[in-house]
């Protein structure tokens, strides 16, 4: 079937009338449409014009090459990306945009690039041509073109503005090029300048990057003016309706016009019922679709073998775990709201725990923050990386670590450092200059780079790196394709080793759910795609119920055992359980079919199972009971305890409110009146319940409610009334507390505190508004004294404590920056880095040298430090051509800045040893040493510690 392009508005609606009556069934509506088509009317003039581009077209020849073409250079073609390019020429000769489908890996850049060299060999059609790539394909995409088709001129736009506006000045614009290759982003910001040019062939490359009609990108390229249009994209296009009319549209807007129609053509629930109506689908589809996979025509490539290995949780990240999970303990019992998006934080936290507990703030032990055995020992997943890494090096591979969290990314290149492992990163926040040279290095002859750690979406986009033979998955994607894109950056054409793919998996978790679930879909697809059909939209949606089936999944056995799940296991047993694992989960996939697939659910043992007991059955005693979550002591004061569980029902289940007095007064823990006003508060509201004969309803919640209603109604009816001079005490303890502060006067303390730390009242008084020093320091002064009695006193010591500790690290790193200065005369000249083994980055000495000096003459502690750092490295003239130094963003300095000053405190601290054991062996004064003990003694004057006052 071959589509016209009709230029008469009647001819594209009589087209798209006709697609839909072939797709409705109507058998003669093609032959009625052919009919038509050469039925009207002509003039003399159009005729003549017909005939003249006929007897032109009878002259071009069709060209179909049976080897590799003899422009393409370097190397040949494949058969079987010969004949994917006699496809892409046929359907240029017939006017017909495509969808290049083929798997990732197969080509699809070479293809497409014999395809332009075509045009110009053998058309005379050099050009202008457009290639719309992601930003880490765009130097592979230009050496391609150098490396197959030299003769195809192609330039690349990439930079910042003023490096853009001159490349269009100076190359754009005069026009000596062919092709121009360029990112999305730079389409976006360039959109004026592409606009002004007739394009003879738009491509673009992961077309997935277009299936949402109404992003920006969408809109853009449909407003440029091309000839011919060609899309790649190596994941199958019946995945999504939408979605494949948003493609379809691209190609073809006048024939596929209407969204809704489309949808109303091809419903998804008709669809998978209509065997019939599919099949018309894919007849459709296929003149401008072609799509191979690598198990059908590459058969020098060896399959890849993926391997899962298991691993279990740290003590530290079994606390962290069960802290997770404690907290939205009611979702987790379907006690609370199931919020999507609270369900979706829970996963989150959860995967962040399974990767490693230093992803949360306050996990790391420190200050000060070391690099050692501890980044190991407390990760499951890194304890089996540290026996992986060696055997691999042993075997002379090289290896691609793939994760999801850039700032895991940031914790695997410590650990390399560290172990002297030399590598390169690449993430969405790496320069598209530092990409090009990360990618050469470590495909470079002889390269010393060993590994290549990469965020998963950044990084498994048209990435050839063929030259690593290790894939190592540290945590597990969603959605299964982009796993499998990660994998085939080195299971690729090119590749003369078998692929070993590595998924790190930790046991009994919610990591074991997510991969479970994207084998289970993958599966699925695989059945239907392969039998053209569609996928029914409703089994990719993750609900609800779904999610919290996950996020139960091992919780009971989290609970169960607070020890460390760690073993001495060689890394050679390891994986033997791993492939057994894997061997026995691909065995029980391929012998499910589509039906059960389809009705497969994450149903997992009832929270409430634990040890052979159903803890539902009993009488509810609750779950904080039976997992024992960590209790804080209190000063014991009952009245002031009784009196805001009352008020505020915490700590205990729900029951039926009690009536209160009117007229109460609204108080708060923060204003700390007296104990001795909650006594008598207490007894206000128990007199008042007595005179209106109230009896206490029994709390079936509660596993001994009898007794508790007991007790209750027994302190009612022995209530009495305030007598007259109990009534004048209350009225004068309500003057007593803090009345005048509110919630935000608190906050702004909190807040002061952890800025400031507690012992600097000056600075807190003026954070707090509307209060004087005097009643600041007052206040202080009791908050100290009685802080016990809030409720929520750890969550405000943790917050005060963090900042504390931030304060402490700040002055400890600005002594190490004052001794490390205090050794030279002119250190922006003679400062010296003392790197070890590892010099880590791409930083030059001079780069380092110029940041820690700039940074300790600013100020360590200074608010946008980095951000005037970074402006400050711009403005260096020595600078003045180091594109490498100069396109850092802040957060990569102050990265950088941070790795530089636990060398200079090493440093430091090995100088001090020295120079201890050096007066150790001449025999020091005791009064020196008293001296310099007194000096290193941290100041503590002031300060109470809140967990002594537990008494």
């Amino acid at each position: 079937m071959a589509f016209v392009e009709f230029k008469n508005p009647l001819y594209c609606n009589l087209l798209q009338r006709c697609v839909c009556a072939y797709i409705a069934g109507t058998p003669t509506c093609l032959n009625f449409l052919l009919v038509l088509s050469n039925r009207h009317r002509r003039t003399e003039q159009e005729e003549d014009e017909e005939l003249l581009s006929e007897s032109k077209k009878t002259s071009n020849v069709c060209v179909r090459f049976e080897e590799s073409p003899s422009y393409v250079k370097t190397g040949t073609l494949r058969d079987y990306q010969v004949r994917g390019v006699n496809w892409l020429i046929s359907l240029y000769e017939n006017g017909i945009n495509g969808i290049l489908a083929d798997e990732m890996g197969l080509g699809k850049t070479l293809q497409t690039i014999a395809l332009l060299g075509y045009l110009k060999h053998f058309r005379n059609i050099p050009g202008p041509h457009m290639v719309l790539v992601p930003k880490s394909t765009l130097h592979n995409w230009i050496n391609e073109f150098k490396r197959w088709v030299p003769s195809l001129r192609a330039v690349c736009l990439i930079g910042d503005k003023d490096q853009r506006a001159a490349f269009i000045r100076d190359v754009m614009m005069p026009g000596d090029w062919d092709v121009c290759v360029t990112s999305y982003e730079m389409v976006i910001k360039e959109k004026s300048v592409f606009k002004k040019f007739n394009w003879r062939y738009l491509v673009i490359d992961e077309a997935h990057r277009i299936k949402n009609e109404k992003s920006k990108l969408s809109e853009i390229v449909r407003e440029f003016k091309s000839t011919n249009r060609l899309l790649l994209t190596g994941t199958p296009l019946q995945n999504n309706l939408h979605e494949l009319w948003a493609l379809l549209n691209f190609l073809l807007p006048d024939v596929f016009n209407s969204a809704d129609d489309f949808d109303s053509w091809f419903d998804t629930n008709n669809c998978l019922g209509d065997q019939q109506l599919v099949e018309r689908l894919h007849a459709v589809l296929r003149p401008f679709l072609l799509r191979r996979i690598k198990a059908e025509v590459e058969k020098s490539l060896l399959p890849k073998k993926e391997t899962k290995i298991y691993v279990g949780l740290s003590k530290m990240q079994r606390e962290w775990y069960t802290r997770i999970l404690m907290k939205d303990i009611d979702i987790l019992n379907s006690a609370g709201k199931m919020d999507k998006m609270r369900l979706l934080n829970i996963l989150m936290q959860l995967r962040k725990c399974c990767n490693h507990p230093y992803l949360f703030d306050g996990a790391e032990p420190g200050p000060p923050y070391t690099t050692d055995t501890h980044l190991v020992a407390n990760c499951g997943k890194m304890v089996v990386l540290d026996k992986l890494l060696p055997k691999l090096r042993e075997q002379d591979s090289r290896v691609l670590i793939f994760s999801q969290m850039t700032r895991l990314l940031d914790i695997l290149e410590d650990y390399c450092m560290w172990r002297g492992y030399d590598y390169c990163r690449l993430d969405g926040q790496t320069q598209h200059e530092q990409r090009e040279r990360a990618i050469d290095t470590f495909n470079a002859p002889n390269s010393s780079k060993f590994i290549f750690m990469l965020s998963t979406r950044a990084g498994g986009l048209g990435i050839n790196l063929a030259t690593a033979d290790v894939v190592i998955l540290y945590d597990s994607d969603w959605n299964p394709q982009v796993d499998l894109q990660a994998m085939d950056r080195a299971h690729r054409i090119g590749q003369t080793k078998t692929v070993r793919v590595f998924r790190l998996l930790t046991d009994n978790t919610v990591e074991e759910r997510i991969v479970e679930r994207a084998e289970m879909k993958l599966r699925l697809d695989s059945i239907v795609i392969q039998q053209g059909r569609l996928i029914d939209q409703q089994t990719n949606k993750l609900g609800k119920d779904e999610m919290l089936q996950m996020i139960r999944h091992g919780a009971t056995h989290v609970f169960a055992t607070k020890d460390s799940e760690l073993t001495d296991e060689d890394i050679t047993t390891i994986l033997e359980r791993g492939e057994k694992k894997t061997a026995e989960m691909k065995e029980r996939l391929q012998t499910l079919g589509e039906t059960s697939l389809r009705s497969f659910t994450m149903e997992t043992e009832s929270l409430y199972s634990f040890e052979g007991e159903d803890y539902r059955g009993k009488q509810k005693i609750g779950l904080t009971e039976w997992i024992e979550p960590p209790k804080r002591e209190r000063k014991a004061n009952y009245a002031v305890d009784a009196y805001f569980r009352e008020a505020l029902r915490v700590s205990e289940p729900r029951a039926p409110k009690a009536p209160r007095p009117p007229k109460q007064p609204s108080i708060q823990d923060f204003q700390f009146f007296p104990p001795r006003l909650f006594e008598l508060l207490e007894k206000e509201i128990l007199s008042y319940r007595k005179s209106i004969g109230y009896k206490v309803p029994r709390n079936p919640e509660l596993h001994n409610s009898a007794q508790v209603q007991k007790e209750e109604q027994r302190k009612i009816d022995d209530a009495q009334p305030l007598n007259q001079k109990e009534s004048e005490e209350k009225e004068k303890l309500l003057t007593q507390g803090f009345t005048t502060w509110n919630k935000r006067d608190f906050n702004q303390f909190i807040k002061a505190n952890e800025k400031y730390g507690r012992d600097d009242i000056d600075n807190i008084a003026r954070e707090v508004e509307g209060k004087s020093p005097e009643e600041v320091i007052e206040y202080s002064a009791v908050f100290w004294e009685r802080c016990n009695e809030l409720q929520d006193i750890e969550k405000i010591m943790a917050q005060i404590e963090r900042g504390e500790s931030r304060i402490q690290r700040r002055i400890s790193i600005k002594k190490a920056l004052d001794a490390k200065m205090a050794r030279y005369k002119a250190p922006f000249h003679q400062l010296r880095i003392q790197y070890g083994t590892n010099k880590g980055k791409n930083y030059t000495e001079e780069e380092d040298r110029f940041l820690i000096c700039m940074l300790h003459k600013m100020g360590f502690d200074k608010e946008n430090v980095y951000e005037e750092l970074r402006q400050c490295v711009r403005n260096a003239p020595q600078f003045r051509f180091d594109w490498f130094i100069k396109s850092r963003t802040a957060m990569e300095l102050q990265r950088r800045c941070n790795t530089l000053i636990s060398l200079i405190e090493k440093e430091n601290s090995e100088i001090e040893e020295k120079e201890r054991a050096e007066k150790k062996r001449r025999g020091p004064k005791a009064g020196t040493v008293q001296k310099r003990r007194a000096d290193a003694a941290p100041e503590t004057s002031g300060r109470k510690d809140w967990k002594k006052m537990k008494t």
